[in-house]
């Protein structure tokens, strides 16, 4: 393209910026650019590459932590409808954060084991973003609260979300107030221990899926809350996968078993009612029995 071809800088273009607002400063990106610190010496080419991954899988976390409060504040409140559009948007930052992986497996065992000594004892494990995460969705664990008692002020915010109700038990109380059965050791359960399938639950979703007009935003809720589960399975997967790749079957940094723990996770279902329900749905088909819960 020749210069003549090339577009003029719009006479409304703001070129001025003394005392007024720029996108860096607005962004802050004076203190988020220069936040990566290699500690390898010399600084190994690919160690900048594994710090700004997972600090853009912080900022990612925070993001999601930011939906799901207000999609709690929703629920409790009954306005199911506003937590759509927040569920899709979490959906759609956990597609980013599994595209990321792709990004990491390009680093092969080989340039890793050359600074990942300077990671010290520190892990993803250690992630208050991700445990809060897992808190709010419903992965409960109080002994994971013992890897940050270092830290007060995240103790103690870990500790109020693990004992508070989660996502799922948000929406089975919604339920409850709209008049459906949820059994009552649901309801009034330890919310610090991880949720249980309850075949009443169970039962209590086949009817929203059997009779979708006279419950349609309970319907779209359990899809939302499916989209969002599925996606995370998805991620622990890839997870697991690129961790294989990158160090094989050796420990974690932070003493987890590595491979051995991330394969322990991948069947995790925040929301198990909600699959179980798949089978019960509908009349028997090929002419075997549908099982359905009792």
């Amino acid at each position: 393209m020749s210069e003549s071809q090339r577009p003029a800088l719009e006479s409304g273009v703001v070129t001025d910026f003394k005392d007024k607002m720029t996108y860096g400063r607005y962004l802050d990106l004076d203190r988020v650019l220069n936040a990566q610190h290699p500690l390898s010496e010399p600084a190994h080419h690919d160690e900048m590459l594994f710090i700004i991954i997972h600090q853009t899988t912080e900022l990612w976390f925070k993001l999601v932590i930011h939906e799901l409060r207000a999609a709690l504040a929703h629920i409790r409140a009954d306005r199911l409808e506003p937590s759509f559009k927040i569920l899709a948007r979490v959906k759609h930052i956990q597609a980013q954060l599994l595209d990321q992986w792709s990004v990491l497996a390009t680093l092969t065992p080989s340039e890793y084991v050359q600074f990942r000594h300077v990671l010290g004892p520190s892990s993803g494990f250690q992630s208050v973003q991700f445990r809060t995460v897992e808190f709010l969705m419903g992965n409960k664990n109080r002994a994971l609260l013992e890897v940050h008692r270092h830290d007060p002020v995240a103790y103690a915010q870990l500790k109020a979300d693990l004992e508070a109700p989660s996502l799922y038990d948000e929406f089975l109380a919604h339920l409850s107030r709209r008049g459906m059965p949820v059994p009552r050791d649901v309801l009034a359960r330890d919310f610090s221990q991880a949720h249980e399938s309850h075949p009443g639950v169970v039962e209590i979703f086949r009817g929203i899926y059997e009779n979708t007009g006279s419950n349609w935003d309970a319907y779209e809720m359990c899809e939302k809350l499916v989209d969002v589960d599925e996606q995370y399975a998805l991620w622990r997967f890839r997870h697991m996968n690129v961790v294989w790749r990158v160090i094989g079957m050796k420990s974690g940094t932070g003493g987890t078993s590595g491979v051995g723990f991330l394969q322990k996770t991948v069947g995790i279902r925040f929301f198990p009612e909600l699959w179980e329900v798949r089978t019960v749905i509908g009349p028997p088909t090929y002419g075997l029995p549908t099982r359905r819960s009792t």
